[in-house]
């Protein structure tokens, strides 16, 4: 039976697995087909929805929404939306992830600066975009084709 721990689990090993192919083998045709291609977080957010529907439709949370701090404290005080709510990080950290790196080999970025960028944005989100913005800067849009 699926449960709250197994659907996190199973989302952090597939969030792994694509930020392991980002930064292990950025340019190998599995990673494109898989990762750079949008798959995995395509499959992020079906789950998020899927997920989010079910705890907001079919078993909401006593006084939880989305119009305040208290309401979406009371929102992940259930274990569902708390689930969905890690779900929807690993997805945009992801999307974020893979324009980092698309962006990257158009601008010619080498592999070596980005790997501080996009593992400051698998663990820290905002801190990766950041300092991959920073970096950016540095490199000037190559005339190359995109991936």
């Amino acid at each position: 039976m699926l449960t709250p721990d197994l659907l996190f689990k199973i989302a952090n090993n597939v969030a792994v697995m694509g930020w392991l192919l980002l930064i292990l083998a950025p340019r190998w045709r599995g990673t494109r087909a898989v990762v750079l291609s949008g798959a995995l977080p395509l499959l992020l957010a079906a789950t998020y929805v899927v997920v989010i529907g079910y705890q907001t439709v079919a078993h909401p949370a006593p006084g939880a929404g989305f119009n305040s701090l208290a309401q979406v404290a009371a929102l992940f005080r259930e274990p569902w939306a708390l689930t969905a709510g890690w779900v929807h990080y690993l997805c945009f950290d992801m999307a974020v992830g893979i324009w980092e790196s698309r962006d990257a080999q158009r601008r010619a970025v080498p592999h070596l600066v980005l790997l501080p960028c996009l593992v400051a944005t698998f663990m820290l989100g905002p801190l990766g975009l950041l300092l991959y913005a920073a970096v950016r800067r540095r490199y000037p849009r190559q005339a190359v084709a995109a991936i």
